[in-house]
């Protein structure tokens, strides 16, 4: 579509009192999800034990071309595992994005390694191999890598660098369902990946995670550490610490059916990032995010949304001013060498990561939820027309 610059007649037409407020996420479950949902009530498998779960790990794990997928409480919990299956010790490194969620980094933390955090391209948000290179020493064990907002990072030239160094990757791919990089799915890459299914996901369980290997040593492990690594031989006798992060029966049932209707809701959200990108692309001083690179067209996981240093108005100024129009956003990651938690812990001392900082204070993301409409789209595009005049 193509559409004329905004004007004030326009956002008065489209009025709070003619569309609503409008939120950041919408999930759409218009498929299997309640019939699902139906059978798990009806025969009484509500508990990680119930068939959806193995249904929905091998639907999961042959969408993105794994030969395991194991099912866990949520995408911290996968992280958790996944970290866990290395066998990690202390004094071991893991590099990772600054920009990012804390999960990343607290599974790290939490396995005894030492997080080393490295910056982003301010185009692509993502980290790239000379980030990565630049941060590896000889305690390096372990490369985390976290496709950002619907773009996928450049994974060739990162593999090759793992593989030079005999580094474990870890590919967080919580906001990557259905996407791809150079045809090949993300979640597909290194040692472990990992999924979310929270519900602003384009795959949601409501809550919900996934660890993927082709390992099946690694996978067994995986699966020992969700259920509290009970001993194979007797029930509630443990040679070592896991977890309760069990998958339930009903969260596989949604997530199965989500699956199911993954090619439309990746065809819809494509189709969101197109639209905004039309209604914002006049607004001069946001940058706006990349439609592809040379390796991936934009999934558009969220619509975000950078605004030029040249803006006297920051992300935190233009959040509170959309708030008031009953349009609902949210900021972007706080870079981890900047978390008050690392911080106590004196992790992170003297690290700079210039880009990160700053896409943090500028960038916020609108309305994008697979169940948003046209007309709240052009209104959220309206109104940020005005708050930025």
């Amino acid at each position: 579509m193509t559409s004329a610059p905004f004007s004030l007649e326009l956002e008065d037409a489209l009025s709070l009192e003619a569309v609503g407020p409008i939120p950041v996420n919408e999930p759409k479950l218009d498929g299997n999800e309640r019939a699902y949902l139906i059978d798990c009530i009806d025969t009484g498998w509500i508990s990680s034990e119930g068939p959806y779960v193995e249904r929905f790990e091998a639907a999961m794990a042959e969408r993105v071309n794994r030969r395991h997928g194991i099912g866990v409480a949520n995408g911290s919990a996968a992280l958790d595992i996944a970290v866990a299956a290395l066998r990690l010790s202390p004094g071991d490194e893991v590099i990772l994005p600054s920009f990012t969620i804390i999960s990343c980094a607290a599974a790290v933390v939490r396995s005894g390694a030492n997080p080393v955090v490295v910056d982003c391209d301010p185009t692509t948000l993502n980290s790239t191999t000379d980030h990565y290179a630049d941060a590896i020493t000889p305690r390096t064990k372990a490369l985390m890598v976290v496709h950002i907002y619907g773009l996928p990072v450049d994974m060739d030239p990162i593999l090759t660098l793992a593989e030079k160094h005999g580094l474990a990757v870890i590919e967080d791919a919580a906001e990557m369902h259905g996407q791809t990089y150079k045809g090949r799915p993300c979640g597909s890459f290194g040692t472990l990946s990992t999924f979310s299914f929270y519900p602003n996901k384009l795959v949601t369980a409501g809550e919900g995670g996934m660890v993927m290997t082709d390992d099946a040593e690694l996978a067994s492990r995986c699966r020992s550490l969700r259920n509290l690594c009970f001993n194979s031989k007797q029930r509630f006798v443990h040679d070592e610490l896991g977890w309760n992060y069990r998958l339930t029966n009903m969260q596989a049932a949604l997530g199965l059916a989500q699956v199911e209707k993954l090619d439309e809701t990746v065809a819809r959200k494509r189709a969101i990032g197109a639209t905004y990108t039309d209604l914002l692309s006049s607004i001069s001083g946001v940058q706006l995010p990349l439609t592809r690179t040379d390796y991936a067209e934009g999934l558009y996981w969220v619509y975000s949304l950078i605004l030029d240093d040249s803006l006297e108005m920051d992300a935190k100024a233009a959040m509170a001013a959309l708030a008031e129009h009953k349009i609902g956003t949210r900021p972007f990651f706080w870079p981890m060498h900047l978390q008050p938690v690392f911080q106590k812990m004196n992790l992170f001392k003297g690290v700079s990561c210039p880009v990160a900082e700053r896409i943090a204070k500028r960038g916020f993301y609108v309305p994008s939820g697979v169940g948003i409409t046209e007309v709240q789209m052009r209104r959220v595009a309206a109104v940020i027309q005005k708050v930025l005049r």
